[in-house]
């Protein structure tokens, strides 16, 4: 009978790694459509994912119903009934003698504050880094005390 060669054994399957570029393999979901000959893309309702909640739960953020429904034991993964929180990150101003608080974005200052809080800041301070110049610097001030 036929037996495969050494390389065929070895011969594993496609990495990325391996073509440059030319290899998507994406995240695996599928589709949930397919392009029709114009190439607009049609959804088919079949291949969409839809979560059906039991018949009995009692929703939140709806009025209360028939005393029959159950107390709802399911989380949701985002809630829609949440207050925004408030961000870290404000500026007082003052206009027209009122102080406004403004939101401000993340800026370099406040990352470099995050950093001045780790463990590598906390070293770094302790053992302060010796420059090239420096020894240069030191070696020219000896010359000319000598002279």
């Amino acid at each position: 009978m036929f037996k495969p060669t050494e390389p065929m054994l070895m011969r594993l399957r496609l990495t990325t790694k391996q073509v440059n570029g030319g290899y998507y393999k994406g995240n695996r979901t599928g589709s949930m459509g397919s392009f029709d000959k114009k190439g607009q893309y049609r959804s088919q309702v079949e291949k969409h994912r839809n979560y059906i909640p039991a018949a009995k739960l009692d929703l939140p953020g709806l009025p209360e119903g028939a005393s029959t429904k159950e107390p709802f034991l399911l989380t949701p993964f985002v809630t829609k009934h949440m207050r925004p929180t408030p961000s870290n990150y404000v500026q007082d101003l003052e206009r027209n003698g009122k102080t406004v608080t403004v939101i401000r974005g993340f800026e370099g200052t406040d990352y470099l504050n995050m950093w001045a809080d780790t463990r590598e800041a906390f070293y770094l301070q302790r053992f302060p880094q010796k420059s090239k110049k420096s020894k240069k610097s030191k070696k020219s001030t000896e010359e000319t005390s000598d002279q």
